[in-house]
């Protein structure tokens, strides 16, 4: 007869969530996902999360962040917690693209500073908004402003397992065309679709809204595609350039 040890389960993964310059919508958004996937809850193991509870640890492998960089002191917390983290993954179109921060690049700092603070500008440390990929290495991210509840259990599933999240490289128009939806170009709106990133399902235009590309560019859009596609409906990139930088902005810059 053989002895053997007891076998010791393997501890559950650590996870933690972070928050920068954000509205804390994608961490809600993991809340009430949370609520009708309770099997995640019984695969991680949650030590820090702002938004649901009080305890805070700082032993994790998986960090989640939302928000964007937007003053020197966010770099020494996000070097801290990219230094912990084995994965560490940007949560929402803020952490992801910069997002709607990025619009003050757009205007000189100074004038931005006192827009926001007043007389009292000089109180605040500020710098251009960024996406955290700026400023530290991200294994994964969770596009949209804000996230899908759906999308966040596959892309944490797909983690758990080692795999490669299954983010969506493909433009939004395929999902408007499986959905038999008619172009908003048609109909007289505009739209990002020709070169946004798909996944949310064409949420905005299924409901009569053009896209203003939350989810952020698609690889190596066709800008000549998109720019045709313009033309037909009479207009140029100038013409609907506040929808390229509304999530865009970053990266409109060419900074990526």
């Amino acid at each position: 007869m053989t002895n053997s040890k007891p076998q010791t389960p393997n501890p559950k993964p650590k996870v933690a969530f972070f928050d920068f310059a954000c509205c804390e919508g994608c961490q809600l958004t993991v809340i009430d996902a949370l609520q009708t996937h309770l099997d995640l809850l019984d695969a991680v193991e949650i030590v820090q999360f702002r938004e649901a509870m009080t305890e805070k640890g700082e032993d994790y492998q998986i960090a989640f962040i939302e928000g964007s960089c937007t003053r020197p002191s966010d770099e020494l917390r996000l070097e801290k917690i990219r230094a912990q983290a084995d994965i560490v993954v940007a949560l929402g179109a803020c952490a992801h693209l910069g997002g709607i921060n990025a619009l003050k690049n757009l205007h000189p700092l100074e004038d931005v500073r006192r827009w926001v603070y007043g007389d009292k500008a000089e109180w605040y440390e500020t710098y251009e908004a960024r996406p955290i990929s700026a400023v530290i290495e991200v294994d994964a991210f969770i596009p949209g402003c804000p996230i899908d509840r759906e999308e966040f259990v596959k892309v944490v599933k797909a983690l758990l397992l080692g795999k490669k999240p299954p983010i969506p490289d493909y433009p939004l128009c395929v999902e408007c065309k499986l959905k038999e939806n008619v172009c908003l170009y048609h109909i007289g709106k505009v739209c990002m679709g020709p070169v946004v990133r798909a996944g949310c399902g064409a949420i905005c235009p299924t409901n009569g809204n053009g896209c203003e590309g939350c989810r952020g560019l698609i690889p190596n859009p066709n800008e000549n595609a998109m720019k045709d596609v313009l033309a037909e409906a009479g207009l140029t990139v100038e013409d609907i350039l506040a929808r390229f930088t509304m999530f865009n902005a970053y990266q409109m810059q060419g900074r990526e």
